[in-house]
């Protein structure tokens, strides 16, 4: 910066005096100079400021990372580790459900559709073999009714509703565990703050005076574990909510596909 004052100062002095001491290309020169040296100045400053940007990131995320560490250290290994396992298990079967009920949405209307076509063109076995090409709940239900269809309504209808019902079981299949781990995380956080409070309550009787060193460490503890359970029920909650719905909405497009089967089968049997 001293540099390109002293430039600066130069050029101003060989601008006055230009016309009696330097010929017109040696002030030009200068000129060219000045300019590369101030643009120098401004990307080495500019390239400063980037880095130093890029130091304040990392090391916020650094410090972040730590005191997560640093937090779930001072819970306790016990408690802390008891609700991290559940949040890790709850997490597992959320996936493996939210995978599971994924892959068994179908579209009913239109799997209705090629099986009342099938039924026209081909009979009840062409249409079992559409069932049977379809995957999901709807399709296994569809064919447990076709496959009754020679025999009365009532015998078809009755394993319609018995399949539908195996099916819904299928996909409620390892749900309640969530709701466990969800009932659970709080209750070993909130343990942890009994057990906390009781141990802030033993070094007072302890010492036989009331000190706030004393209590700090216990009363953190039972706040941290507390924190952490809160935290990992919440989380579990908002997949066992998306879960929930998103059995519902098979389930309601088992019980529509359902009906419309029935009533293919009755105008098939006229």
């Amino acid at each position: 910066m001293k540099k390109l004052i002293c430039l600066i100062g130069m050029f101003s002095m060989l601008f006055i005096h230009s016309n009696y001491s330097f010929p017109q290309e040696e002030v030009d020169s200068l000129v060219q100079e000045v300019d590369s040296i101030a643009q120098s100045e401004v990307l080495e400053s500019s390239d400063d400021i980037v880095e130093e940007e890029q130091l304040v990131v990392e090391e916020e995320e650094l410090n972040f990372h730590q005191e997560l560490k640093k937090r779930f250290i001072e819970g306790g290994p016990g408690f802390m580790g008891i609700v991290l396992l559940c949040l890790i298990l709850g997490l597992a079967i959320a996936i493996e459900r939210i995978i599971y009920l994924n892959l068994s949405t179908s579209d009913s209307k239109k799997l209705t559709a090629d099986v009342e076509s099938a039924m026209k063109n081909g009979g009840v076995k062409a249409a079992k073999e559409v069932c049977r090409n379809t995957p999901g709940p709807v399709a296994s239900i569809f064919y447990q009714g076709l496959d009754r269809a020679n025999e009365s309504l009532e015998s078809a209808e009755k394993a319609i509703i018995s399949y539908g019902g195996v099916q819904m079981g299928q996909l409620e299949k390892n749900v309640s565990w969530i709701s466990l781990f969800i009932a659970l995380a709080p209750m070993l956080g909130f343990m942890g703050t009994v057990i906390g409070m009781i141990q802030a309550f033993d070094k007072i009787e302890a010492a036989g005076d009331m000190q706030p060193s004393l209590v700090a460490g216990g009363i953190k503890v039972a706040l941290l574990t507390t924190v952490f359970g809160l935290i990992v029920a919440i989380i579990l909650q908002i997949f066992y909510n998306y879960i929930i719905a998103k059995i519902d909405n098979i389930v309601n497009d088992m019980e529509d596909a359902s009906i419309s089967l029935m009533d293919i089968l009755v105008s098939n049997k006229k």
